[in-house]
């Protein structure tokens, strides 16, 4: 399956800095607000280790990881919904995304350090990363809004008329209208089944999942140092709301993007940086969308599949395509360490940890499978 996430934030919170880090990809990044005009779009391999064991032990002529596609949107500031910055236009382009990842600032005007830092201008004059996420989370909310009031009209035909279908879409609709007036997102509604359908054709923004990154600066005075009751008030908010958070530091991923393995891993201590924050952020995002990853492996290629968790075996074969669901027979399926630590197919399945599995099948994270259709 593919996977999308659209990055949004306030102008100079890092958002451009971070798509460098994780595209490679020389997007704008100045110190102004909606210096990325059109939309940047970047395919991103998932670091994995697994992959490369395994094609190793295949000696496979091909490795291909899973990836993620990042969507970076310009600067969105108060007033986007109806079009304040060119906003509007650039919340259009985070509708067909599976995820939002909203980065926020943590770190100062200006960073100090070793001669000082220039000052990174913020649109608001201070740092308050939570009146920043309640600025963005109101313009999703608006959007929405507007979306869900004009689809409301739009089926009244049909309500006039008594159709099934539109009355159970407009009983969804009045429970959106309801939340979002009162500057709730729809990821907080229940819905049910035959309710959920309805909801997911219009591609709401505040129906996706939300992953927060707080960007911060290594060696710097940062809003979690100086203010720690702010920044626990922040991460009790954003837990509050279903959403998960990760803390990097969009500057050092930059700094360190053309770097790989041990090397980056020193450069990383030396700039003082902790984690390998784009790893965090995409792992924290695979938790967010239940994500999880299979392998098929063999002297052609070897190749890191990702599906939803609790997939069954058929369903898990759609990933590679479509017709697997319904021409599936059997799967063979061995988890990845025990095949690499077997040394060979054959003495994996001398051992038995080579099973035959059947359509009811839940695949695992790190499984190895070949699909008999």
């Amino acid at each position: 399956m593919s996977l999308s996430i659209g990055i949004v934030g306030l102008p100079n919170v890092g958002k451009s800095t971070l798509f460098n880090a994780l595209t490679k990809k020389g997007v704008p990044a100045e110190n102004y607000p909606f210096c990325t005009i059109d939309p940047s779009v970047g395919i991103v391999a998932v670091p994995d280790e697994r992959i490369k064991k395994l094609s190793d032990f295949s000696k496979s002529a091909k490795t291909i990881p899973a990836a993620i596609e990042f969507v970076d949107i310009a600067g969105l500031v108060a007033g986007a919904s109806k079009g304040e910055g060119l906003g509007n236009k650039f919340l259009a382009n985070i509708r067909e995304t599976d995820a939002i990842l909203e980065i926020v600032r943590l770190f100062p005007l200006a960073s100090g350090g070793p001669g000082g830092a220039p000052e990174i201008l913020h649109v608001y004059g201070n740092i308050d990363p939570l009146r920043d996420i309640k600025v963005i989370n109101l313009e999703l909310i608006l959007a929405d809004l507007e979306t869900a009031t004009k689809r409301l009209v739009n089926i009244g035909k049909d309500l006039r008329k008594g159709d099934k279908e539109a009355v159970i879409e407009e009983i969804a609709l009045k429970k959106i209208i309801e939340a979002l007036e009162a500057e709730k997102m729809v990821n907080s509604i229940v819905f049910d089944d035959k309710e959920l359908p309805k909801v997911k054709q219009l591609n709401l923004l505040t129906l996706k999942p939300i992953l927060y990154g707080l960007n911060k600066r290594a060696g710097a005075k940062n809003l979690d140092e100086t203010n720690p009751e702010i920044f626990k008030e922040l991460t009790d908010f954003i837990i509050s709301t279903g959403a998960r958070y990760i803390v990097l530091d969009a500057k050092i991923e930059d700094e360190l993007k053309d770097f790989e393995g041990e090397e980056k891993d020193m450069f990383r201590r030396e700039m003082g940086g902790e984690h390998d924050g784009i790893n965090d952020l995409i792992s924290e995002g695979y938790k967010l969308l239940n994500l999880e990853t299979y392998f098929t492996t063999g002297e052609d290629e070897t190749r890191a599949w990702t599906i939803k968790k609790g997939s069954t075996a058929p369903i898990a074969g759609m990933a590679i395509h479509t017709d697997f669901k319904d021409k599936f027979i059997r799967a063979e399926v061995v988890f990845w360490k025990d095949l690499l630590d077997a040394g060979s197919y054959g003495n994996a399945r001398a051992k038995g940890l080579v099973r035959t599995e059947g359509k009811e099948y839940i695949v695992k994270d790190g499984d190895v499978i070949e699909f008999k259709i």
